[in-house]
């Protein structure tokens, strides 16, 4: 009989020896409830780290894996039905938005007619108010040393490109034309020193505004604007009507996709309604 059991128990030691060594080729440093933590997710936390520093974080972490490991233990034991139907939901609810989300890309058409945009821009324009200024335009930034910078400003004024262009490549320490796109004013200030409020009065009344600071000179020359409250142009708008569009549209896509389903299943038998 004590040759039997050693027998056995010589089994089972050889059996744990040889989980122990995949465990440790797998590179698990810790288990609970079959469920591993692996020496690579704890390397990843402590790159950088270096002795006892590296060991207290490691601990932690294993700490407070195993506590939490072992509290999700306990409160899986205990059925719940409710945990159950919400967790279900969820799932179906992923898989739903994620099918939904394919269908959209693979098959809902994505382009905005012209006329389409002009209609809605036409009978919703309340919705395209300006809550800040926008411009075209162009910057020039100069040292404040620079020469002929009244010669810039009538430049500038005249919109006399060539002469710009030529002086802002000998003299500027900044140069941008943007007079075939909108920036709005809170772009504008992170090239331009200068406080909201002061901008905004600015452009009420000028298209050429100045301002120094103890190194350099900003002008900005405007050479086309829309003011705060005011309509925004039909092509600023454009995105934004575009995403009405396309959110009513994904909306109608969705909701006929549904409806078609649910006509062939009734077609093909796979509902049965019963009395």
């Amino acid at each position: 009989m004590k040759q039997i059991i050693s027998v056995v128990l010589a089994g089972f030691l050889l059996v744990g020896c040889t989980a122990l060594e995949k465990k440790q080729q797998a590179g698990s440093v810790a288990e609970v409830n079959g469920q591993y933590l692996y020496r690579s997710t704890l390397d990843s936390l402590t790159v950088g780290l270096t002795g006892e520093d590296s060991i207290h974080v490691e601990q932690q972490y294993i700490s407070q894996w195993a506590k939490d490991l072992l509290i999700y233990g306990q409160a899986k034991g205990r059925k719940n039905e409710e945990i159950e139907r919400l967790v279900e939901d969820y799932r179906k609810a992923l898989y739903v938005h994620a099918y939904e989300e394919y269908l959209v890309e693979r098959r809902m058409p994505k382009g905005v007619a012209d006329s389409t945009v002009a209609q809605i821009y036409q009978e919703m324009p309340d919705r395209f108010i300006l809550d800040e200024s926008i411009v075209r335009g162009m910057i020039v930034v100069v040292p404040n040393d620079a020469p002929k910078i009244d010669k810039l400003r009538a430049w500038m004024a005249k919109q006399d490109m060539d002469a710009i262009e030529k002086y802002a490549y000998q003299n500027a320490a900044g140069y941008e034309l943007f007079d075939d796109r909108w920036r709005t004013t809170t772009d504008l200030l992170g090239t331009i020193p200068m406080d909201r409020t002061e901008l905004e009065s600015l452009l009420k009344t000028k298209n050429q505004i100045e301002k120094a600071d103890s190194v350099k000179t900003y002008l900005l020359q405007v050479t086309d604007k829309k003011l705060r409250g005011e309509q925004m142009p039909i092509d600023y708008a454009r995105p934004r009507i575009e995403k009405i569009v396309l959110n009513t549209r994904q909306v109608e896509f969705l909701q006929k996709e549904r409806e078609r389903l649910y006509n062939e299943a009734i077609q093909k038998g796979t509902i049965k309604f019963y009395e």
